[in-house]
């Protein structure tokens, strides 16, 4: 799958939910980026001729291209409950040391460890400065569909999207009103996946990789 197919599989996203709602409905359209990181977690699997397993270091480089960056899309029902979908292009860059040390020349997921999920939204409207500042958290369930770059040393590399298995999100923040269109927001996001693919030579790999990230962004209101 190319990026490109992946940003308009996200459009799709938003498209179905504003064709779907009434009229007279609250859709709220997101686009954001910010610092993103991973903490280590355990990847193992076979390369096609022996088995691996070990801590990977995990780095997030998130403004080195591609850029960490998500869309968002909210249809809220009513002042307090919203339910959307939602694309991230996270990113994990195994360190140098954690690929020296196992037998890697590449082990990334680096043109995204994106994730796309359905989220459900609750917020506070009215709570401090005339209304204009916004608490609010989500939580969704979906799918990883990462570009795996991984080549074992001497061996073939891998080098594509795939869908690895299922993610979940977690977000709480805070929007400002800047008007009746347009608000700016700060929050954390915390992303768990669970993925399992191939490799080339009839390998596979799996890993569980959690990233949090203090996201910034802007909100369209219409």
């Amino acid at each position: 799958m190319h990026p490109q197919a992946l940003i308009r599989l996200a459009a799709v996203f938003t498209l179905l939910i504003a064709a779907a709602v009434p009229a007279r409905a609250e859709i709220a359209l997101s686009f954001y980026t910010g610092y993103q990181t991973a903490p280590h977690s355990r990847i193992e699997g076979n390369d096609g001729t022996s088995d691996f397993s070990f801590l990977a270091e995990w780095e997030g480089l998130s403004f080195e291209m591609p850029p960490y960056y998500g869309l968002r899309a909210v249809w809220w029902r009513n002042e307090n409950l919203g339910f959307g979908a939602e694309f991230t292009h996270t990113k994990v860059y195994a360190s140098d040391d954690t690929r020296a040390d196992n037998g890697f020349d590449n082990l990334e997921l680096t043109d995204g460890l994106n994730i796309i999920t359905a989220n459900i939204h609750y917020r506070w409207p009215g709570q401090w400065m005339d209304g204009k500042l916004t608490p609010y958290v989500a939580g969704g369930i979906g799918i990883a569909v990462p570009h795996v770059d991984i080549t074992p040393t001497g061996g073939a590399e891998t080098f594509e999207y795939q869908l690895t298995g299922p993610a979940a999100r977690w977000t709480a923040g805070v929007s400002y009103a800047i008007n009746d269109k347009w608000a700016v927001f700060g929050e954390y996001q915390g992303v768990y996946s669970s993925n399992k693919g191939d490799l080339e030579g009839g390998g596979e790999w799996e890993s569980d990789i959690v990233t949090n990230a203090i996201n910034i962004g802007l909100t369209y209101n219409f």
